[in-house]
């Protein structure tokens, strides 16, 4: 059965082109993932997949009785508790459940915060679906707001869903898993104007299927480019060789042969630069952070008690828990922004601390983007105009209101305001929501050779595994454990100790750990340890990948080379490099491997 189908669907604004010529059909069954930067339109395109929004132009036709359902980015509830939203039934309660909706069901829709509200809607539209009353479900940003718990049950669902799903996300694990189900599946690619159907094999992904072509069309690009200013070079030296200054025929021509050479393509089908996050860290000495006995209690509820923790220099931390547990009130006090009620936290005096919150929603919906970064007392230079430029922040959206950007730009914003403050302790509260797939990775390339500390609660499994090497667990007891391994080693031991709880025993041996007690010892008190500490090794292992990375390409750049020599001189000097190289290789795979050794220990 057919839910919808458009056909020749374009919109745009009044300064871009969202996009043009979208032709996609969505049948019961389907799996449809929309991907794109930030403000190239996928909210705009499931609107108008939703019957929302009619488009510019293009048809758009629906099933006969086709029944479709939507989350909104920020969806609004009706009046009154939230038990009268979501109604009763085991749906209702198994969902609300594993959302962590169940405690808000005598709540007023109108006291809940945004992501709680997320979270009702997401619960009323899997336990509606749940009934058969949906051909079609067409959620954005679902993953916002959840935690890993609640993101796995949420995978699962969808998997067993019987409807189509329509969907946007920043959530990597989640768009992989979703876009290889057994029937069809797709990825909706919006890019600088224009749509791209990524159509994946039945039984594969589709996601992959989008990287793969994606990158081939990148490369495609960079060629015709090379090839396109050859060309233009030709011209160029052509046109010099006469004279030029005899008509505005040739004048014309020579302007426009500087320009292509100068610019890039007139559309280039993806971002033209890497998204720049290098602007400067403040040195940090020797200390960073340090909490003995903290503790933090609201009224009667206590939040986390006695917490132990340390944090050093290059440490790379990332806190995971369920909602409600307290990740946010830790970060808070971490950044300086409350004090814990019991306690002692000690600041090392060249800290200098960036926190980019869960907040980003609450700019000045009025404020002009430039002179957001400039601050209230001077006026935007070209500083701010080149650090925005950095940010991909054309000149078009450095003169818009915030309430013109879409909800990844304002997220992207933040990063600006915090970053250019130049920290060296950076703290993240979920950092990934809203950003696109291209800003997270540029983030956490950024990160990978960022030398400050770096804090971060997120639920993105791809984006811990990338940037974290511990993790600080907290149960919804407030009972907290650091883990080493990153969030794959969490994950690891949370399912081995699950494996172990009928025999009542933890597995490796392993102690239980206090309630409330967190420290960088994985559990042992801080005099307990010798030795390297985990985030020190963790820092070496970084920076040995990456110097493995460069020597890698050395020895590829120079192996090509020698491939192309005929002067026995010339063999022999590259050769002899190529030697030098492999035996600095080898030498830092070895590294590699023991402080691999002494990170699983």
């Amino acid at each position: 059965m057919i839910c919808v189908d458009v056909s020749g669907v374009g919109m745009a604004q009044p300064d871009k082109v969202l996009f043009t010529d979208v032709d996609v059909t969505i049948s019961v069954g389907d799996r449809v993932a929309v991907v794109g930067v930030n403000g190239s339109g996928k909210t705009t395109l499931l609107r108008i997949l939703t019957g929302a929004l009619r488009p510019d132009s293009g048809a758009v036709r629906f099933g006969r009785g086709s029944r479709i359902v939507s989350l909104e980015q920020d969806p609004k509830l009706p009046e009154g508790t939230v038990r009268d939203v979501l109604g009763d039934g085991w749906e209702v309660q198994a969902a609300a459940t594993s959302l962590g909706v169940l405690p808000l069901f005598d709540r007023r829709t109108d006291e809940l915060s945004g992501g709680q509200a997320k979270r009702v809607a997401l619960a009323k539209v899997l336990a509606d679906d749940q009934q058969g009353a949906f051909d079609m479900v067409v959620l954005d940003e679902p993953t916002n707001h959840l935690d890993l718990e609640a993101i796995e049950w949420l995978e699962a669902r969808l998997v067993a869903m019987k409807a189509a799903l329509v969907l946007v996300t920043h959530d990597r694990h989640a768009l992989d898993r979703l876009t290889s189900a057994v029937g069809p599946s797709r990825v909706v690619e919006l890019d600088n104007g224009r749509s791209f159907i990524h159509q994946a094999a039945v039984g594969t992904s589709a996601y992959a299927t989008y990287l793969d072509a994606r990158a081939d069309r990148i490369d495609r690009a960079a060629s015709e480019e090379s090839t396109r200013k050859i060309l233009a070079r030709k011209e160029l030296a052509w046109l010099r060789r006469g004279a030029p200054a005899r008509s505005t025929k040739p004048k014309a021509r020579l302007r426009s042969a500087h320009e292509i050479i100068a610019g890039g393509p007139a559309a280039a089908g993806v971002r033209g630069n890497d998204l720049e996050l290098g602007v400067g860290t403040t040195r940090l000495g020797n200390q960073v952070i340090e909490l003995t006995g903290v503790t933090q209690r609201f009224g009667d509820h206590t939040v986390f008690s006695d917490v132990d923790l340390l944090i050093e220099p290059g440490a790379r931390l990332a806190v995971v828990g369920p909602n409600g547990s307290g990740k946010t009130t830790l970060l808070d006090i971490i950044a300086g922004r409350k004090d814990p009620v019991a306690g002692e936290v000690d600041r090392g005096q060249t800290v200098v601390v960036g926190y980019a919150d869960q907040h980003s929603s609450e700019l000045d919906p009025d404020a002009i983007v430039r002179k957001i970064v400039a601050g209230p007392y001077r006026e935007p230079d070209h500083e701010d105009k080149a650090l925005l430029e950095k940010f991909w922040f054309d000149s078009t959206a450095q003169f818009a209101p915030t309430r013109m950007l879409s909800g990844g730009e304002r997220r992207r914003l933040q990063l600006v305001m915090v970053l250019a403050t130049k920290p060296n302790l950076l703290i993240l509260d979920e950092p990934t929501n809203d950003l696109d797939l291209d800003t997270l990775r540029a983030l956490e390339a950024f990160l990978d050779d960022w030398p400050g500390a770096l804090v971060t609660s997120s639920h993105d499994r791809a984006f811990l595994d990338r940037v974290a090497d511990h993790v600080l667990a907290i149960d919804e007891f407030g009972a907290m454990q650091r883990v080493p391994g990153g969030v794959s080693g969490w994950l690891a031991e949370r399912s081995a100790l699950a494996g172990k709880k009928l025999t009542g025993t933890q597995p490796n041996g392993l102690a239980k750990p206090k309630v409330g007690g967190a420290n960088s010892g994985g559990g042992k008190p801080k005099a307990a340890r010798t030795g390297p500490s985990a985030s020190t090794i963790g820092r070496q292992l970084r920076h040995a990948e990456q110097a493995m990375v460069k020597t890698q390409k050395r020895v590829e750049t120079l192996t090509s080379k020698l491939s192309g020599l005929a002067a026995v001189d010339e063999l022999l000097a590259v050769g002899n490099q190529l030697i030098a190289a492999q035996a600095e290789l080898d030498e830092l795979e070895a590294t590699w491997l023991e402080l691999a050794e002494q990170s699983e220990g």
